[in-house]
């Protein structure tokens, strides 16, 4: 009996081990995937019935309606602009992207994001929850999903930013590319 338990333990053992390590490694694929846009116009000091972003700190001896020299370091900015599903900012939102982002860097335009996008369509109802850097000369660039509520719930992946559309310092379009890991 002795070496009929070490066989059927040797072709145990066997099968562990092959079925452990698999010969194709899978890529990671979404489970969900989302495309909005958010549109965001910055107060200046003139158009506050159209703002849907303010600058609330500037480095001292800055003013609040213009971004602050030497690469906007040290501006704070929070927003509450309107998300579409696609580019056009007169197409009826689907939600709010309620956040802030920072300019962080002396050396060139960058800017760091915390946000989160509020959904209250017949499709979506929920938050979802991200965090990064912006490098703004990059053309497009990724920034975490770190968490969400009701239908995103506990949802992690990664979003994709470009820039879509901008006009001068007071109005830019962003094209989020959303992937659920």
């Amino acid at each position: 009996m002795g070496a009929r338990n070490s066989i059927v333990l040797f072709f145990f053992m066997l099968f562990a081990l092959s079925s452990a390590s698999p010969k194709h490694k899978n890529k990671y694929k979404p489970c969900k995937h989302l495309v909005l846009y958010f549109h965001e116009t910055v107060y200046n000091g003139t158009n506050a019935a159209d703002a849907t972003s303010a600058i609330v700190a500037a480095p001292q001896g800055a003013n609040l309606t213009i971004l602050a020299p030497q690469n906007y370091f040290g501006n704070i900015v929070i927003f509450n602009d309107p998300i579409t599903l696609d580019n056009n900012i007169h197409s009826k939102p689907v939600g709010r992207a309620q956040g802030f982002y920072l300019y962080d860097t002396k050396d060139t335009i960058s800017a760091w994001f915390g946000f989160s996008f509020i959904l209250n369509s017949t499709d979506y109802q929920g938050s979802i929850n991200f965090i990064g850097p912006n490098p703004v000369f990059e053309k497009t660039w990724d920034i975490s999903v770190v968490g969400g509520s009701g239908d995103f719930f506990m949802h992690r992946g990664v979003a994709t930013l470009r820039t879509d559309a901008f006009e001068g310092k007071y109005f830019f379009r962003l094209h989020v590319d959303i992937k659920f890991y």
